[in-house]
């Protein structure tokens, strides 16, 4: 069918569909955005291999929104799934009577098909589909069934996958050194030494040393340098902090959904405030004030992952505690005759999660299915709860269902509290060790987990070449700052204590602008490289860290938010965890609304570095981020998306011209 069209809609419980006409489908990319209904029986939207080999490259966590439960798949000999031939009866009564049987599921055989009917309606474009299969209809009621109470968990601690993996520019990574575009690697770092070469001898023909006159170089070694290093060192050992509130937590003394959080949030408050101020008393140079406000703002983000985890984990101990309480009373108790036995009042209680088990599920689908709270009255739990507080006569059928649910929440409990450990000394609250909490302070990531995946050994000459990298570039960074950038700062601030008016500034700004373009250009890409491709990775050797995905490939950007994903992959895990996802489980908002709320704490902490650099405030750089969002809606225009070579094009415009427009603002107004 040459002019056929693709259809979309959702299903409903009882295998019918709304459909309508998709105008923005085309015969061209049919074939890479879709998959065939058999294929989705089969539950395969790719081999193994494909699925594995993307593991590392796209971790789950940009993928929360998306992961929703689909219905129509079906995984052969999976728990719960299954159309198939059930010892030949393939009925929704064979189903029920496999569903709730305790023995093991025989596996099942897929079918081939399942008849359909599509039926035009009256409205144009507008379709019913009719899957008239009782087993489909019966699974899909009891998946949408499960989509409906999914949310009623509150406090979700997103999971966040580490994995081995090693840098893009990282000569480790086979994939870099087997590029195409290495060469042009090679070529950028000849080109920049050849340069700073000229630089650094015209510097010596002039003023007799390669760094010119050299103020930039007498900033890094004032005389403040030790009392910076001593103020650093108290900036990490205060992190304590946390450690020792949740000591007091795990003991039972605090609890963490009354007093504990708001303590901590007060301490981070104080923390930041005393970092600002101790860095204004000072009057620092701004190379002194970059360092310690930024490490400052690494530090508190570090102890709120800290401490809300381990906090989240002290109410899953408690509420365990209370269930293993709940489950011995439960045994205590005599079964009555089932005609003396009162049926709990229990509405809509759905068992059919209870044939999973918890450490086998996806933490994403565990959570969906648990009712982790007992403090919600609607959630199965705590009807199990309440039923046992009432004393009422139970029958026998009902206290071994009873003691099913309270199992499988106490292994599902338990399961969170491992998390990834591997070791039961790592499992909560036996983590909660002074040396794991420092350990974590220096590790190069902002998220805290329970276990990360380590490196057998330390390659000493990887430490070398990596610390020889960073005095290097640090070296250029000084020379384009004291070549190319300085003068330009010397002679604007001349503007302004030669008494010239904001409008006779102004008529300079273009010329400030155009001179500052490429200098901040290069000291932009050099700073990102240092940190994030050399310090974090010497970091992570000298800590036998792992996962190196420190970003991705953000240079191939198209939009803005996938820049601020791609270029800074430890701060935007630290985002989506504890401010993007804890907005909509906190405080009840929809995700437009937490990708506002992340985007605006984000340009207010870089905002505060800008107040502390500059010394007033502005605004400029929360404006220019918080424009980002109506950039990002524009992305996913009919104009521009799928437009990946203008989508680009558009986001180099704006790291080109970005850094100097900020330096050109404060220092002109």
């Amino acid at each position: 069918m040459e002019s056929a069209s693709q259809l979309i809609g959702q299903l409903n419980e009882d295998g019918t569909v709304q459909l309508e006409e998709d105008t923005s489908y085309t015969k061209a990319g049919a074939l890479q955005h879709t998959r065939s209904f058999q294929e989705t029986l089969n539950g395969s939207s790719g081999s193994s291999k494909d699925r594995g080999d993307n593991a590392s490259q796209t971790s789950s966590e940009e993928d929360y929104d998306a992961l929703k439960h689909d219905p129509t798949t079906v995984l052969q000999g999976a728990a719960g799934a299954g159309i198939g031939k059930y010892d030949g009866a393939n009925t929704p009564e064979a189903y029920e009577e496999i569903k709730s049987s305790s023995s093991p599921r025989p596996s099942t055989a897929r079918k081939k098909s399942i008849p359909i009917i599509l039926s035009k309606l009256q409205e144009e474009g507008q379709y019913l589909l009719t899957a008239d299969d009782a087993a489909l209809a019966e699974i899909l009621k009891l998946g949408l069934e499960r989509e409906r109470t999914a949310g009623s968990r509150s406090n979700k601690i997103r999971d966040l996958v580490f994995t081995r993996q090693f840098t893009a520019f990282d000569r480790q990574n086979a994939e870099s050194a087997d590029s195409p575009f290495r060469g042009f690697f090679t070529l950028f770092w000849l080109g920049t030494a050849i340069y700073m070469l000229k630089t650094a001898a015209e510097n010596w023909r002039q003023h007799r040393n390669i760094l010119g006159t050299n103020e930039i170089m007498g900033l890094y070694m004032s005389e403040d340098l030790l009392i910076l290093g001593v103020s650093d060192g108290l900036l990490c050992a205060t992190t304590g902090f946390g450690w020792m509130l949740q000591k007091l937590i795990a003991s039972g003394f605090i609890s963490w959904n009354k007093q504990g959080w708001v303590i901590q949030s007060v301490w981070e408050l104080f923390y930041i405030y005393a970092v600002i101020e101790w860095t204004l008393f000072r009057e620092w140079p701004w190379t002194h004030t970059v360092f310690f406000v930024m490490h400052g703002l690494i530090m508190l983000m570090k102890q709120h992952s800290y401490s809300f985890y381990n906090g989240h984990l002290s109410e899953d101990y408690k509420t365990r505690g209370i269930l293993r309480k709940k489950l011995k009373h439960l045994e205590n108790i005599a079964p009555a005759e089932p005609s003396k036995a009162t049926k709990p009042p229990i509405t809509r209680l759905s068992t059919a999660y209870l044939n999973e088990e918890p450490a086998d599920m996806e933490l994403k689908q565990r959570h969906q299915q648990r009712r982790a709270s007992i403090g919600t009255a609607s959630s199965t739990i705590a009807q199990v709860a309440s039923a046992i507080d009432s004393k009422s006569p139970l029958d026998l059928d009902t206290i071994q269902m009873f003691e099913r649910i309270i199992e499988w929440e106490i292994d599902a409990l338990t399961a969170d509290l491992r998390g990834k450990s591997t070791r039961d000394n790592n499992m909560y609250p036996s983590n909660l060790t002074i040396a794991n909490h420092y350990e974590y302070i220096v590790l190069p990531t902002l998220v805290y987990e329970l276990e990360y995946p380590r490196s057998a050994s330390i390659n000493w000459y990887y430490v070398a070449e990596k610390s020889v990298a960073v005095v290097g570039i640090l070296g250029i960074m000084n020379m384009v700052s004291q070549t190319f950038i300085y003068p330009v700062v010397v002679r604007t601030i001349e503007l302004k204590t030669a008494g010239l008016t904001i409008q006779q500034r102004l008529e300079q700004f273009p010329w400030i602008l155009s001179d500052l373009i490429f200098p901040f250009m290069m000291e932009y890409m050099m700073s990102w490289y240092i940190i994030w491709e050399c310090i974090l990775n010497l970091l992570a050797e000298l800590t036998y860290f792992a996962d190196r995905g420190f970003y991705a490939d953000w240079w191939n950007s198209v939009s803005w938010d996938q820049f601020a994903r791609d270029w800074n992959r430890p701060v935007h895990n630290f985002l989506l965890r504890h401010v993007y996802h804890s907005s909509i489980s906190s405080m009840k908002v929809n995700k437009y609304t937490a990708t506002l709320i992340t985007f605006f704490l984000s340009a207010i902490a870089h905002e505060l570095v800008m107040w502390c650099l500059f010394k007033k405030l502005r605004g400029y750089l929360l404006l220019l981020q918080m424009m980002q969002l109506p950039l990002v809606q524009l992305s996913r225009t009919r104009w521009l998306k799928g437009r990946a070579t203008l989508g680009n094009l558009m986001f180099w415009v704006g790291i080109f011209t970005g850094p100097s427009l900020l330096c050109s603002l404060y220092l002109i107004i």
